[in-house]
């Protein structure tokens, strides 16, 4: 792997060292679109599924290899993550075989991208009151309704859509998951100004947009199932690369608080050494997670990945303006690493499931009960 990367990471390609990721979607789209093509026809994309579905098949150890020597490589944020590490594992473990073999090769190869349509402006967390609606015509689907916060979706092919097909049903029963094409007339994608200046999430509004009947996962009326195995999936195998970027973010904080000085302040080598232990934690919760085995969904340990990395990236971001001191107060010419740090870390703890919906869903499934009051 240590061998591919060195050199595939050379001329152009060169250039995305450590680009993309959160707060930094906007980065070398074209370049890093080309790059995930080269990563799909060196085998590199879908190393965890299972042989029958056109992956690798590998082993624990070996996906752990993956992601920690492309992040020693400085491999730049992928914008195939989401068909890859969500919707595949999604089909592998709920989709027909005919839906298999139509969409896991185009992700495989990177010549489809995805994104997610779960929240709306009053479904966030709470997914359960989604209002986007699906109704059968025939042969398709029509669907009607809005999405937000929708990352990469202006430059998805496809989107993978929670829509309530069943109105009469309540809360999380008649809902539906629906696969669907993003360039066509009945969808618009807007783009969401971030505190960091740029977009990388978006409003997509669906005005009877259409998709085939047999691009449903599970059956009609299944799709609360479906969608948070979905989510089990999202903070499982992935959250082991995102950690590793941390790490990279975590070591440049530490050179901040060095040349500024920070690095004195026994106060601040001691929040300092909370990081650094913090995130040993999130690489072992992650490892942990990696054990599931192929084809079963992890249990609640996906909603504690999801509630550490959230609460100790948001904290790396206080660290980093911490290191400035009352410089990190000005954006002259831009802002700086640290300063977009911070300011995006701020969503941390609410987007993918607010820290108070992971602490109900822990309480719910490893205590068993939701505390009240």
């Amino acid at each position: 792997m240590r061998d591919w990367l060195v050199s595939r990471l050379t001329g152009d390609f060169a250039a995305l060292a450590g680009t993309g990721g959160p707060g930094r979607e906007h980065e070398n789209l074209d370049l890093r679109a080309e790059w995930e093509r080269e990563l799909g026809a060196g085998g590199w994309i879908g190393l965890g599924w299972p042989e029958s579905a056109g992956g690798r098949g590998a082993d624990i150890a070996e996906q752990v290899v993956f992601f920690e020597e492309y992040a020693r490589a400085g491999g730049p944020g992928r914008l195939s993550h989401i068909g890859e590490y969500l919707l595949a594992p999604t089909l592998v473990a709920f989709g027909t075989e005919a839906q298999r073999r139509r969409f896991l090769p185009p992700i495989a190869a990177a010549t489809e991208f995805w994104c997610q349509g779960y929240s709306e402006p009053d479904a966030g967390s709470d997914l359960a009151a989604v209002r986007t609606r699906a109704v059968r015509d025939g042969a398709q689907w029509r669907i009607t309704g809005q999405k937000v916060w929708t990352s990469l979706a202006h430059i998805a092919d496809w989107c993978f859509v929670l829509a309530r097909t069943d109105p009469d049903a309540s809360r999380h029963r008649g809902l539906s998951y629906l696969l669907v094409p993003m360039r066509q007339p009945g969808v618009q994608v807007r783009p969401i100004t971030q505190l960091t200046g740029t977009s990388e999430f978006n409003e997509v509004f669906f005005d009877d947009a259409v998709t085939d009947a047999e691009n449903i996962v599970g059956e009609p009326g299944d799709g609360w199932r479906v969608a948070t195995g979905t989510l089990a999936f999202e903070r499982g195998v992935a959250t082991l690369g995102q950690q590793l970027g941390f790490a990279r973010e975590l070591d440049e904080v530490l050179r901040a608080g060095r040349d500024s000085g920070a690095y004195d302040d026994p106060v601040w080598r001691d929040a300092a050494a909370d990081a650094w232990i913090g995130l040993q934690t999130l690489r072992h919760h992650a490892l942990r997670t990696l054990g599931t085995p192929p084809g079963e969904l992890p249990g609640v340990e996906a909603s504690v990945a999801k509630l550490l990395w959230a609460t100790w990236h948001q904290r790396l971001g206080e660290l980093a303006m911490d290191a400035l001191g009352p410089a990190a107060t000005l954006a002259d010419g831009g802002l700086s690493a640290a300063q977009r740090l911070f300011l995006f870390s701020r969503a941390d703890t609410i987007y993918g499931g607010s820290n108070e919906i992971q602490r109900n869903i822990i309480a719910d499934r490893l205590l068993g009960r939701v505390p009240r009051g």
